[in-house]
């Protein structure tokens, strides 16, 4: 599966700020740590802000702060404010009755890999993740 890259920003943002949800952080601090855009991630973390996962806090000082519950949010909840997880093969069909049962039966397939997609991501919390992650950095390499 490839995820857009809001996608992917927003698990960085959300994942970073809820691994210490005291702590705030600019939107320069968390695009410096990950090498990525801090103007794509701005536009991100107001879709974040807007969601409730996280909190704007304004004046000197100000950031970002996650406000989200991190063992009840999964990483389906991120994904989904940013993209559809939905199939790309539901395009209309070509004529023809054979043509129409392969495209049928593809549907059924990739619906079927959507469901199992969404299913394990609604059951990896952020807590889940941020364990996993403390871990790997723990591990020896």
């Amino acid at each position: 599966m490839k995820l857009h890259k809001a996608s992917l920003f927003g698990l960085y943002a959300v994942l970073e700020l809820a691994s210490n949800p005291k702590r705030q952080l600019s939107a320069t601090d968390i695009a410096d740590k990950y090498g990525i855009s801090t103007h794509h991630l701005a536009k991100v973390l107001r879709t974040l802000v807007r969601s409730g996962l996280v909190q704007a806090v304004r004046g000197a000082g100000g950031g970002y702060r996650f406000s989200g519950i991190v063992n009840r949010t999964t990483l389906l909840d991120v994904i989904e404010l940013f993209e559809s997880l939905e199939s790309e093969l539901d395009a209309p069909a070509p004529q023809g009755q054979a043509a129409s049962a392969v495209i049928e039966e593809l549907q059924s397939i990739t619906r079927e890999i959507d469901d199992l997609t969404k299913a394990v991501l609604d059951t990896i919390t952020l807590e889940t993740a941020l364990n996993g992650s403390r871990q790997r950095a723990l591990s020896p390499s």
